[in-house]
This record gives structure tokens, sequence and C-alpha cells, in this order.
């Protein structure tokens, strides 16, 4: 998934050019053959594309992070996708206030973008991984993003670490 916060058009870039190595390279790549002969891959390029569409809309860009969903009984429109799932919502670096450009919701799965990804991944039970790209900060983030916590089984810390190390080497991140 890519597109979460309006202002990162990269990460809507990234999943098209991945559908495109995948494409491009069926029949051809023996390892990407195989690879989409066995598994199903969905590619979600962007979940935020109104606030998308406003970022750019002027002609210049504005920075723009939210949606652009209206907030009742506030001046400020948009709520920041990334912070409205339910997973410990209303914790760890989200706001209350509508105006933050890290405001929460009014509760989690209160946007409609997010409601649609919660969804499909309800329609899908057999989802192995959820990946979502940014590119504003440039790090590469595992879970949990509501704790500086290590992950607490170490099997599955080093397998994030290690995935995060190699993605790095990639395109510079941080880890």
């Amino acid at each position: 998934m890519g597109g979460h916060h309006a202002r990162e058009h990269l990460s809507v870039e990234v999943p098209l050019l991945l559908a495109k190595h995948l494409v491009d390279n069926y029949g051809k790549d023996p390892a990407i053959t195989a690879l989409l002969d066995h598994r199903d891959i969905f590619i979600i390029p962007s979940i935020n594309p109104d606030g998308s569409e406003y970022d750019i809309s002027s002609g210049d860009y504005k920075f723009w992070r939210k949606n652009k969903t209206k907030n009742p009984k506030s001046s400020c429109d948009g709520t920041d996708l990334n912070r409205n799932y339910g997973y410990f919502w209303g914790t760890g670096g989200s706001s209350n206030d509508p105006c933050s450009e890290v405001y929460m919701g009014p509760k989690a799965f209160s946007a409609p973008e997010t409601q649609a990804v919660k969804a499909f991944v309800e329609a899908h039970p057999n989802l192995k991984i959820l990946l979502t790209f940014h590119s504003f900060s440039e790090l590469i983030l595992y879970p949990w993003g509501h704790s500086y916590d290590p992950i607490s089984n170490a099997g599955d810390l080093a397998v994030y670490k290690k995935m995060a190390e190699t993605m790095a080497t990639w395109n510079h991140y941080t880890p």
C-alpha cells in the first residue's frame, strides 16, 4: 500500500513500479514467475487519493499529510490515516486535535479510507504480510508503531530487523 500521507507522492510510485516489475518479468524470471504462480499479491498504490490530489491541486506542493475529510466542529480538515487504525489507537505519537498533522480521528477506523483497508483485510483472512510504503522520514519501520519498545518475541524481532536492514541496502533509509 502506498499514499497514506498525501505529501508522500513517491510512496504511490513504488507500488506501481513493483507491479510493473512483476508484470514485465513474469514468464522471464523464474523466481517472479514462481512467486506469482503460487501467491496472491494485492497492490494498492494510493490509500489517500483526495489528500494527494489536494496536495498538488494548485501546481505547487502544499506538503499536506492527512486526507481531506471535514472534521465536524473544526475548521481543520483531515485525519492522519496512518494514525486511524484500531490497533492501539490513540497512543504513540497521535493527537486528538483536528488541526494537528497527526490527528487520529474521533475514533479508530473513522476515516473512509481506513474503513476500506479494514474491509479489504477482513475479506482476505489468509494475508500474511501487509506492507505500507512511506517516504517522508526515510525510515524503515516495523511493528509495532505504538511503542518504542522492541518486539518482545526474539525470533520475530530478528526477522523484522533482517528485513529492514536488507531493505535499507536498497534505498539507504534508516531501519
